[in-house]
């Protein structure tokens, strides 16, 4: 194994290493987390985590076989973030004072 080859080795380790511990902390947080809010978006942010740790597979390997699979994961994290900021919203969404029609009474 020549010099860079080596490097490489060793800095996919390393990215691997970092991967684990933080998918190691999202569950953590997901078991922990204060609201479902925190969950939420631990959720998202692990399925980050899992493409980044795919991501470091494939460079390990030397393979291109995971990137598709990387794609749909990380279109299924953005709906999902999508879908969970569209709950949030709806509810909050403060409710109107005024009468049905826009037209409030003036007395």
């Amino acid at each position: 194994m020549s010099g860079p080859e080596t490097v490489d080795r060793v800095l996919i380790s390393a990215a691997v290493v970092f991967v684990v511990l933080s998918g190691a902390l999202l569950l953590f947080r997901i078991s922990r987390g204060p609201s479902m809010l925190d969950r939420a978006i631990a959720l998202d942010v692990f399925a980050a985590v899992v493409i980044a740790g795919l991501g470091a597979k494939s460079a390990f390997a030397r393979d291109s076989f995971y990137f598709p699979i990387m794609l749909v994961l990380a279109f299924l994290g953005f709906t999902g973030s999508v879908g969970i900021a569209r709950f949030i919203a709806v509810r909050d969404k403060p409710l109107s004072r005024g009468k049905p029609g826009g037209k409030e009474d003036r007395t």
